[in-house]
């Protein structure tokens, strides 16, 4: 079990992941409230994918109060940096598709090294 310290710790290190990827690296054409948006919805996200919540725009939109077209705005930027995957599946009630969004793998790599790291002290 993860001690609530590590967890604390881990959250610690995905918010600084967030603010370097996000706002020192922009993208052409972006806006600082588009990048705003973008480290508030990682932080929502990260929160979800914490609690094991299917990260779909129907529960994103649930839980933020957005319309489908904002989350929709805001998730599509973290797909194109590759923080976020998006993968079409049967929808919760199984007749049509919805949008599935997991983070890419190498964000965990990282916050693992920076999490064995400071537990190293360097």
């Amino acid at each position: 079990m993860t001690s609530p310290l590590n967890v604390h710790w881990q959250s610690q290190l995905f918010a600084a992941y967030a603010l370097q990827e996000v706002l020192d690296k922009p993208i052409d054409g972006e806006t600082p409230q588009s990048r705003l948006k973008q480290v508030g919805m990682m932080t929502v996200l990260y929160m979800m994918h914490q609690s094991h919540e299917k990260l779909t725009l129907s529960n994103i939109c649930k839980i933020t109060g957005l319309t489908r077209n904002a989350v929709a705005e805001s998730v599509g930027p973290l797909i194109e940096r590759g923080i976020l995957t998006e993968t079409i599946v049967k929808n919760s009630m199984g007749r049509g598709t919805a949008r599935l969004f997991e983070f890419s793998p190498e964000i965990f790599d990282r916050l693992r090294v920076g999490a064995e790291q400071r537990k190293a002290g360097t």
